[in-house]
């Protein structure tokens, strides 16, 4: 029955140097892989594009395994059980996993989780209700560590992390200060989300004085989604005991020059400050706790979450791009499958 679906995949075909191009990529016609026992056939719905994927295209050592030349790239995806012959997962369960970019994925049913799509529609499990919302929740809680009063700063506010972290910080009691790239997004965080202030830094002239106003008694987390001259601004801001929960560098994720930007280590010593970068893997056996407590204040209608959806799968390619262009309100992902 699977040789049935009509099947195609995402290869990554060469290395970008500096920004990729859709030439590094290749779509490929394949079969469906004939179901085994323990096996289902995953129908993808949702496709996840995340900025992280850029290092795994790149061969230099990293905390995680670089994509194979001429192999599938593999991703955030949730979808439908087709075919099933395990008796843990029916046909029409929904379900998420790292799978492959491709229409159909035959794999073992252990590598996919079932979720219930009567909480939420299952594009939230690729963002409040997954990766992203866990690295918001343990990256601001565990490391960041926010207390009432303090003043919070996140940059890539407007992104899927990023409007999460500030948020969590609103129940925590924060003032929070939010880094974006467009007036619209900055007017959506304040207006919809609750920041306290938010500054387009491609408009802001001088983005330190503009923060100083904004935090006009410091800095005492640094949400770092971005570095780069961003991140320079907030570093001659930071308080006493600051922690800097250091989630992603953006800014430099296609430099073929290096970064170079000022020293920041006597500051830090000077502030008795934290910096602390993490991954998400760190907290695999904590993710029960953390989808819990997201799952509640989205229940409660504390958290609210964007999606931008590029429909179709041959755009997967045209959404990945569109990351590093800060087109994206919230949450990036491909609808591959309209149920």
């Amino acid at each position: 029955m699977s040789n049935t679906y009509a099947n195609k995949q995402v290869l990554l075909a060469s290395r970008p140097v500096g920004m990729p191009t859709e030439q590094n990529f290749e779509f490929k016609d394949i079969p469906v892989e004939p179901v085994q026992s323990g096996q289902v056939v995953v129908r993808t719905h949702y496709l996840s594009v995340d900025p992280y994927m850029r290092g795994r295209m790149s061969d230099a050592k990293s905390y995680i395994t670089p994509f194979a030349l001429n192999e599938v790239i593999a991703g955030g995806i949730v979808g439908e059980v087709v075919e099933s012959k395990d008796d843990s997962l029916s046909v029409g369960d929904k379900v998420i996993g790292m799978l492959g970019w491709q229409l159909y994925n035959t794999v073992d049913a252990k590598l996919v989780r079932k979720i219930d799509d009567s909480i939420a529609p299952i594009s939230a499990y690729l963002s409040v209700l997954g990766l992203t919302g866990l690295t918001a929740y343990f990256g601001l809680l565990d490391i960041g560590q926010p207390q009432e009063g303090e003043a919070v700063v996140v940059s890539g506010a407007a992104g899927s992390v990023g409007m999460l972290v500030g948020q969590i910080a609103k129940i925590k009691g924060a003032r929070v200060v939010g880094i974006a790239g467009s007036d619209e997004k900055c007017n959506y965080l304040t207006k919809e989300l609750g920041f306290d202030a938010a500054l387009n830094y491609k408009t802001t002239k001088d983005l330190r004085t503009s923060l100083e106003q904004a935090c006009p008694q410091g800095v005492d987390v640094y949400f770092d989604n971005v570095g780069g001259s961003i991140s320079d601004a907030v570093m001659s801001l930071l308080n006493d005991h600051a922690r800097i929960p250091l989630c992603g560098a953006i800014s430099s994720y296609n430099s073929t020059d290096g970064d170079v930007g000022p020293r920041i280590q006597s500051k830090l010593i000077k502030t008795r400050s934290r910096i602390q970068g993490f991954v998400l893997s760190d907290y695999a056996a904590r993710q029960g706790e953390g989808l819990q407590q997201l799952g509640t204040w989205l229940s409660e209608g504390k958290l609210k979450y964007e999606e931008t959806i590029v429909d179709g799968f041959e755009n997967v390619i045209d959404a990945f791009l569109q990351l590093f262009q800060g087109t994206n309100l919230g949450k990036m992902l491909v609808r591959v499958h309209k149920a």
